[in-house]
């Protein structure tokens, strides 16, 4: 018989896949002798049960529910709905991974119109049993019986503005007791029921909306951007009820063992006095910082710091922490690796290893290479002298501009038309999560660092200011206002989420420097990592940057990158536009040295590593006018100055231009084929490279060309270009007196090159593996096309997993990948591979280049830190592996 519930002294920390991640840690902490409210979990195989049968909670599950509920009423000594000494309990739910998009938590389960006399009675305290049945009923109705909260908060702020009053605290029992009728009238009213006061009627309801949950809208969007499958499911965790509304002995808070902002090792958290658990994370009351706790309660204090040191030790990893303290005694509710920022991450990790906690392996295992892109984003200059408009909390670090709006799918909207927005909300709830992901930042004016805001924001990386009291938010006329300032919809606002000041306006900006951790993180990778990392880089520019960022080598150089600038257009028209040979060589002379100059400042950047330079690869009518643009134009000098000489000119382009027109550019007249038909111009390229390199020779620097030959699909292509390039070597060395080695290899980016690599390896020096265009050639796709209109249906509706052209296609891309590399090796032992489309700089597509055998991957220098870690990572990871399998 299968068992779907456990209770938390029948699991452990290694039952995640079934427990879900908060279960698997309620059972752990419960092992190890914490002082954990006792509950039980119900699976997550239990999920997968319930939709299979038609969204209904199977008869096994519901009596296996049951037995556990009878446990837990043994163990607590309470029954559920017992009048006298009522059991309540939390509801919530837990996946596998820390999902914000899941159901909130429901509190107090188990409170009806007679159990709340009782409590009343027990306590002796009428306002807090009162307090906490209409929390319940709020909850219940909100996440069950999906009742918009704003008809519940709405009726209590009337209440309170009624009654004289600024904060919940001064509520008594009797005002309580007002608003429990208010609220169970707005539930009849909505659902056209009374409120459930059966408790098992209550407990299966509320388990039933936990697995609804996970097919709602929010968690769909948040699984699709985080790549967590569909099937994983979630658990149901209830546990009994402990209060921290009790009085001014009482209180609860969430607390992470380091700083999840900057990894400092201390404790960071906030707590509020006399509240429940939801009053700190809602942004209902601002919260006090934990240090404070030491004074209000040191006995407390000192327990639950002894505890945190405890529970990290124990995971060897920096944990975020629920708490309650019940009339004094402190109850821990939760403990799960906690969310950080890029920043703390690598600072946690690195000293994590210098502690002796964990080794280095394990914390270059710690850091998602994704974040790390966080670092390499601008902050705002020190010289700026700020004007400020209002400070809040710095609840993730980051500076960002945008034009201020306050509702999420506005946001969504305006981020998918490529505008920068602000998120300005009083405070964010998980239904927010589309709009927070389409923003550069979130503002809110309640909630403190533990808010939803905060976290879902550090875990993403984006700038957020919390708690900012100052400002005054009017939905519906679309302004705050801070004292006198106005600030409307679409106004432009700049926030420091390292100081949580705001400004008004844009503000300059400089890029960041990297840590000494994230330094010493990056050489711990080297030491690691068996596959090389280039960058792609075009220019001198670049290849610094490429370089200062760790790069192996330049993986690509576009060398029509170099033909764009607006000085060299001319030229370059002029090259395009001849109509006889000399004059085609007339205007090649004069870019040789262009490019000798470029090539010299490229290598002279890279101090002797490995330059792969690809010779010019797109159809010459892109380095024209737009067709269109230029008809327009004859058009009007037709009706205005017909008989000018630059009307003759621009017809003469026009003719041109129609003469290198294609119907599909993509697969025309480019790449090798260009330079076979006008050898010329790879002639003059590969003469520019090699000038340069026997001039930076003659400088005694030492320089590795490689020149690549784009777009070849038969050996013979290959074969009659490398010729070629090796005649140019032969005149510049004769020329120069210069003796230089190189190597000559090509870009496997279609197809039919890797079907037939054994017979292109034996022309080839190298294969770098193209997957931008691999991919466009493979699937039939044009990447502008398909992205724009296509493929965005495709991943939501599940028809591709991931968008192909971020991340590589093993199944297809990935096989043509393999076969190119073995048929080539088979030729060619010594075959030098590597990779050079956007692929090369993506975590998941590094991994699969290490277990191919690729010997590099190439990106953009920005992404080289990314795929230093990444290809450390699967080095790890594959060593790993394969001890397991030996043992």
């Amino acid at each position: 018989m299968d068992k779907f519930v456990y209770l938390f002294n029948e699991g452990n920390g290694g039952m995640r896949d079934l427990l879900g991640g908060k279960g698997a840690n309620l059972a752990e902490m419960t092992n190890i002798g914490l002082p954990v409210p006792y509950g039980f979990t119900i699976t997550t195989q239990a999920c997968d049960a319930y939709y299979e049968v038609s969204q209904t909670i199977p008869s096994l599950i519901e009596k296996q529910t049951l037995e556990a509920l009878s446990c837990l009423e043994e163990k607590t000594g309470k029954k559920l709905g017992d009048l006298k000494d009522p059991l309540l309990v939390s509801v919530r739910s837990g996946s596998v991974f820390s999902m914000p998009g899941m159901m909130d938590t429901i509190l107090n389960l188990g409170m009806n119109d007679d159990t709340v006399v009782g409590l009343a009675k027990l306590t002796n305290n009428a306002r807090f049993s009162y307090d906490s049945y209409r929390r319940f009923i709020q909850m219940f109705s909100h996440v069950v019986l999906e009742i918009d909260t704003y008809y519940f908060e709405q009726l209590l702020e009337e209440t309170r503005e009624r009654k004289g009053y600024s904060t919940d605290p001064e509520m008594t029992a009797e005002d309580w007791m007002e608003i429990i009728i208010g609220y169970k009238e707005i539930v009849k009213k909505h659902t056209k029921k009374a409120f459930p006061q059966d408790p098992k009627e209550q407990l299966f309801l509320a388990i039933k909306a936990v697995f609804d949950s996970w097919n709602n809208q929010r968690a769909v969007i948040y699984r699709n951007l985080n790549k967590i499958p569909d099937h994983l499911g979630t658990a149901v965790n209830i546990q009994s009820m402990v209060f921290g509304n009790m009085g001014i002995d009482s209180g609860t808070g969430v607390a992470f063992t380091r700083n999840p902002s900057t990894g400092e090792r201390v404790l960071f958290g906030e707590y509020l006095i006399n509240a429940q658990g939801e009053d700190v994370v809602a942004g209902i009351r601002t919260p006090q910082p934990i240090a404070t706790l030491k004074e209000e309660m040191p006995g407390v204090y000192k327990q639950f710091t002894d505890t945190c040191k405890r529970l990290e030790e124990h995971y060897q990893e920096m944990q975020d922490i629920e708490f309650t303290v019940e009339r004094g005694r402190l109850f821990i509710l939760q403990t799960r690796n906690g969310k950080r920022t890029a920043a703390a991450a690598i600072r946690i990790a690195v000293e994590m290893v210098e502690e002796g906690i964990i080794d280095k392996k394990t914390a270059l295992l710690r850091v998602d290479p994704d974040q790390l892109t966080q670092l390499l984003h601008h902050r705002i200059d020190e010289k700026f002298e700020r004007s400020i408009l209002a400070k809040g909390l710095p609840a993730s670090p980051g500076a960002a501009t945008g034009q201020v709006v306050f509702d999420a799918d506005e946001a969504e909207i305006l981020g998918k038309n490529g505008k920068k927005v602000i998120l300005v909300r009083t405070e964010t709830t998980p239904d927010d999560i589309h709009g927070i992901v389409a923003s550069q930042a979130i503002v809110t004016s309640r909630g403190g660092m533990t808010s939803h805001a905060a976290v879902v924001a550090r875990g993403m990386g984006k700038a957020c200011i919390c708690g900012c009291e100052s400002i005054k938010i009017d939905v519906k006329a679309k302004q705050f206002t801070i004292d006198d300032t106005v600030v409307n919809y679409g106004d432009i606002l700049t926030i420091d989420g390292f100081t949580g000041e705001i400004m008004l306006g844009e503000v300059p900006m400089i890029e960041p420097e990297l840590s000494d951790e994230f330094q010493m993180l990056l050489e711990w990778a080297d030491q690691e990592r068996k596959m090389g990392v280039r960058a792609n880089a075009d220019n001198p520019e670049d290849a610094h940057k490429a370089f200062e960022f760790g790069a192996d080598g330049i993986g690509l150089c576009r060398t029509e990158h170099m033909f764009m600038d607006v000085n060299r257009i001319p030229t370059v028209q002029k090259m395009i536009l001849a109509e006889k040979y000399y004059e085609r060589m007339e205007a090649l002379n004069d870019l040789l040295p262009m490019q000798r100059d470029d090539f010299e400042g490229i290598f002279e950047a890279m101090q002797g590593y490995p330059v792969t330079i690809r010779l010019l690869d797109p159809p010459l009518h892109e380095f024209l006018p737009d067709k269109e643009e230029l008809v327009v134009e004859i058009t009007k000098l037709q009706f205005t100055d017909s008989g000018s000489a630059e009307l003759k000119e621009k017809e003469q382009l026009l003719k041109k231009l129609r003469k290198l027109s294609e119907f599909n550019p993509m697969l025309g007249h480019r790449g090798c084929r260009l330079g076979i038909i006008y050898p010329e111009i790879y002639e003059m390229q590969a003469k520019a490279i090699f000038y340069a390199v026997a001039n930076l020779a003659e400088e005694g620097m030492e320089v590795q060309p490689e020149i690549m030959i784009p777009l070849v699909g038969h050996v013979n292509e290959l074969k009659q270009l490398r010729k070629l390039v090796i005649d140019s070597a032969f005149y510049v060395q004769e020329e120069t007196g210069k003796q230089f080695e190189y190597t000559i290899g090509t870009m496997i980016e279609i197809p039919r090159a890797a079907l037939t690599a054994d017979e292109i390896a034996a022309e080839a020096d190298f294969f770098s593996f193209g997957t931008n265009d691999l991919t466009q050639t493979t699937f039939g796709y044009s990447r502008d096309d398909a992205e724009g209109k296509f493929l965005g249906t495709y991943i939501e509706n599940k028809v591709l997993p991931e968008n192909p052209f971020v991340v590589l296609d093993r199944d297809g891309v990935g096989k043509l990948v393999e076969t190119g590399v073995k048929l080539g090796r088979a030729t060619k032992p010594t075959l030098k591979t590597g990779i050079c489309g956007e692929h090369g700089g993506e975590k998941s597509s590094i991994d699969f280049c290490y277990e191919t055998g690729l010997d590099y991957v190439s990106c953009s220098p920005y992404r080289v830190p990314l795929a230093r870690l990444a290809a450390a990572q699967a080095t790890i990871r594959n060593e790993l592996n394969t001890e397991m399998v030996c043992i």
